[in-house]
């Protein structure tokens, strides 16, 4: 692999984030950090943005007596200062309303209005919908995808019946090229429920879509009919290569494309595994390598709704905690792609047990004892501890590959759980009065092991990383450290005037 190209969604602007936009969104940073590492920042692109066209977000304007693209304006930047709280390193941040995007969105559906599908056929044509449309979603929906009569993800919302003249794109005709490049592997969705549920739906039969909506004034006009406006899930896909110069072939397109994976929830899933490649298929556009849906956050056993008030605020997690803990707390709460339940109460539980108590109290134990019998001097030894540093590394390294980002914190406290049990089980106090050479190998091997933590953290806690490499005064920052010279045992020098400083975790 010599690019990495990593996507989340772009979020609707129909209201400001919150903790599962901000999960998805810390999930995409952790994976560019890594391999930033791994490959040199100059070779990853990490994207996220705002969707801000459709009905939906100019009845919200209205609402609020604000013109659409005032509302977006304001809503747009409450993502990016929620961004910015939790040290998101994205590389851009698309807008649907920007003219560069607008500017694709014609260009690529132009492009479908040129392509011929696998039947000999046109990829699109004029025809007539007429159904039920829900506005919580901006989805067309069949009497199929209700219960009794109501959205599953929008039950307060009653779909309306729209009977009007429309573009449609030809995803029937796909059906087969779909089923068999997901069954092959060629396009991978995971994790593998997510995969068996995208057959099924495929299996159950592909309809025509509609890719265009007529009387919506807020979107992009279909360019080769401005009666009609193109379909907000289909302006809002094309982001993925509209950011990148697809119109111009740029040599950002020619690069990152195709992306390597996008992360999204479960509830769009349709729409990126199935229409999406679809769509990059007509215009003869090589697929994204994964499609990667995680579950839904519930806050102690409910969804998150404003109505009941359980809705977490990101913000407020970076206001209490900070932003590494808040960036922690909010990943490290079940396995990445699963369904899991938040228990809001425990994130000072979880705070004292992983951090302050954990990481934090580690490196103060460690760098305190070496200040006290070293006057803070790396003793000269040798790695010699019994923890497995290459296997440790293989088995981060292959979590990042498998996205198994929950699995690999729980390697990073298994390191942390490893050092306390070796400084109980050595009693460094003991050896300061009886075995000085001992001593020095107990604390030089912690030292290392710190080093090699500090190292492992960096793409989920990437100041507390870099703290922890100015305490071992280690000059370079993380990013600019060679990645396999840096995972190399027995890196730390010798004679390194360490300071513990200040503690990177003040309990709760």
């Amino acid at each position: 692999m010599s690019k990495y190209y990593v996507t989340t969604p772009i979020y609707y602007v129909n209201d400001k984030p919150h903790i599962g936009h901000a999960y998805t969104t810390i999930a995409a940073d952790v994976l560019a950090r890594y391999y930033r590492q791994k490959l040199g920042p100059e070779n990853v692109w990490f994207l996220t943005g705002t969707d801000e066209h459709g009905v939906k977000i100019a009845q919200a304007a209205e609402k609020f007596e604000k013109k659409p693209q005032e509302y977006a304006d304001d809503i747009s930047a409450s993502f990016q200062f929620a961004w910015d709280q939790l040290n998101i390193s994205n590389n851009d941040f698309i807008r649907t309303t920007e003219k560069r995007h607008e500017e694709n969105v014609e260009f690529f559906v132009s492009k479908l209005k040129e392509a011929i599908g696998p039947d000999g056929q046109p990829v699109i044509y004029k025809g007539n919908y007429e159904g039920l449309y829900c506005y919580g979603c901006e989805a067309y929906k069949t009497e199929s995808d209700l219960v009794d009569g109501k959205c599953l993800d929008h039950p307060n919302i009653e779909p309306a019946y729209l009977k009007e003249e429309n573009w449609f794109f030809r995803l029937s005709v796909f059906t087969d090229h779909l089923k068999e490049i997901i069954e092959r592997g060629d396009f991978i969705v995971a994790p593998e429920s997510r995969k068996n549920e995208v057959l099924r739906f495929i299996e159950d039969g592909l309809d025509d879509i509609a890719i265009s909506r007529a009387n919506v004034d807020w979107g992009v006009k279909v360019p080769f009919d401005k009666d009609q406006t193109v379909y907000v899930w289909v302006d809002a896909l094309i982001n993925y290569v509209s950011a990148l110069g697809y119109k111009g072939n740029d040599d950002k397109f020619k690069t990152f494309w195709p992306a390597n994976v996008q992360l999204l929830a479960k509830d769009i899933l349709k729409f990126h595994a199935i229409i999406w490649p679809a769509m990059l298929l007509a215009n003869g556009l090589e697929l994204p390598q994964v499609c990667f849906a995680h579950g839904y956050f519930t806050i102690d056993g409910q969804k998150m709704s404003k109505t009941i008030g359980n809705v977490i605020d990101p913000n407020q997690l970076v206001d209490e905690f900070g932003t590494d803990a808040a960036r922690y707390l909010i990943l490290a709460q079940y396995p990445f792609g699963h369904d899991g339940d938040i228990k809001a109460d425990d994130f000072v539980i979880k705070y004292n047990a992983d951090l302050a108590n954990g990481i934090g109290n580690l490196v103060s134990r460690v760098l305190g004892m070496t200040e006290k019998y070293f006057e803070g001097q790396v003793p000269k030894m040798k790695y010699s501890a019994d923890f497995d540093v290459k296997a440790f590394w293989a088995q981060l390294d292959r979590g990042y590959s498998e996205l198994k980002l929950y699995e690999n914190l729980k390697a990073i406290i298994n390191l942390v759980s490893w050092c306390d049990n070796y400084i109980d089980q050595t009693k460094p106090w003991e050896l300061s009065k009886s075995d000085n050479d001992k001593l020095q190998q107990v604390l030089y091997n912690l030292i290392e092991l710190i080093r090699h933590l500090a190292l492992a953290i960096y793409p989920y806690l990437p100041e507390t990383a870099e703290k922890i490499n100015i305490k071992l005064n280690i000059n370079e920052t993380i990013n600019s450290i060679k990645f396999d010279k840096s995972r190399e045992i027995g890196g730390m020098k010798s004679g390194v005037k360490i300071e513990k400083g200040e503690g990177l975790f003040a309990r709760k």
